[in-house]
């Protein structure tokens, strides 16, 4: 679909199964584009929406059996926490009116909102307010619902509890279920089936943890990577990958004069100990960004190269101070310079795997 001369999302081609679909991608991805293709929010310019065989494309969202959760929760305030679930089942002529209190009270407890029924949006705190939110796109059973990054907003802890709820709830869920994040993490949290999305296209559908294991494309391994992979240019000679002034040996079909990208995850760099046959970079510590239980090391390598490393616990270093930071080539991923990983069927120090 496009803009006057803007494509928003281009050739996605996607089927989704019953049950939870996690959607993948930094900010500016066009997830919550695709989310609201899906919902009817969005037309389309070209292409169809189909739910249960039928075409719902040119159907309006009113009529459509969606529901929809946004990031910054969307309640109404003159109501109760009890009549903002209730809502939509009390739009639904299909749903009977001597079910609605009890449907309500079932989702309220599964989001840990049933000493809050009697409350209004105003009296709770923001955690309470999305739950409220998520609980009334529960209440009423649709062929499809949308969830655009809902626990965004929320502290840590509040969202590492109502992931797990999330989780449990989708089990088994006859309808489609669409979450959006760009939190790498909470895609691996979920171990559902993962689509990850970049400028507007599709780049994979998979396993989050097969993909981040042997991610197919350097976009995959970006998306599932955080902090960011730390990329460093190669280029292959007589039989080996050369890189920063180290070098590993390079699979047979590795041809000489190939320019290759290394990507390597943070935790994968270590500046005290080193395996056999690691690649050793000489480095100067120029910054130590201290979380409590990590340490974030920014290493400046020869050629104005950046690397961050990713050290346990708290370590006090002198900026300019230098270091040696070592990788296993068991760890390196290897791309060609279009992004594509490259593999091979027998190695000699660069694992095919990532």
């Amino acid at each position: 679909m496009r803009r006057r001369d803007e494509i928003w999302l281009d050739g996605i081609d996607l089927e989704l199964s019953s049950g939870l679909t996690v959607l993948l991608g930094p900010l500016g991805a066009g997830k919550s584009t695709l989310m609201r293709v899906m919902a009817g929010l969005q037309p389309l310019t070209t292409g169809r929406v189909i739910v249960k065989g039928k075409d719902v494309s040119a159907i309006s969202v009113r009529k459509r059996s969606v529901a929809f959760v946004y990031q910054q929760f969307i309640n109404y305030p003159s109501l109760t926490v009890h009549e903002n679930i209730a809502s939509p089942l009390r739009l639904d002529s299909a749903f009977p009116n001597k079910d609605v209190d009890r449907r309500v009270r079932e989702v309220a407890e599964l989001m840990g909102l049933g000493d809050l029924l009697d409350r209004r949006p105003a009296e709770l705190s923001g955690g309470q307010q999305q739950r409220t939110a998520i609980a009334r796109a529960l209440a009423r059973p649709v062929d499809v619902l949308l969830l655009d990054e809902p626990l965004a907003n929320l502290d840590y802890k509040l969202r590492e509890q109502l992931r797990g709820d999330l989780r449990r709830r989708f089990a088994g869920s006859p309808s489609v279920v669409v979450y959006s994040t760009a939190d790498p993490a909470e895609a691996l949290g979920f171990a559902a089936p993962t689509v990850v999305l970049g400028e507007g296209r599709v780049q994979h559908v998979g396993d989050a943890a097969d993909m981040y294991d042997r991610p197919p494309t350097l976009a995959v391994a970006a998306a599932l990577s955080d902090p960011p992979l730390n990329l460093l240019p190669g280029i292959v000679r007589d039989g080996r990958i050369e890189c920063m002034g180290a070098s590993v040996p390079a699979p047979r079909e590795y041809a000489t004069g190939r320019h290759v990208v290394l990507g390597v995850r943070p935790h994968q760099v270590s500046i005290d100990s080193a395996v056999v046959g690691a690649l050793a970079f000489p480095a100067e510590i120029r910054l130590a960004e201290v979380t409590g239980s990590a340490t974030f090391l920014h290493l400046l390598l020869r050629g104005d190269r950046h690397l961050v490393a990713q050290v346990k616990g708290t370590r006090p270093v002198t900026p300019g101070e230098p270091a040696t930071a070592y990788v296993d080539p068991a760890h390196v991923l290897v791309f060609d310079e279009a992004g594509a990983r490259l593999t091979a069927g027998s190695t000699t120090g660069v694992d095919p795997h990532g």
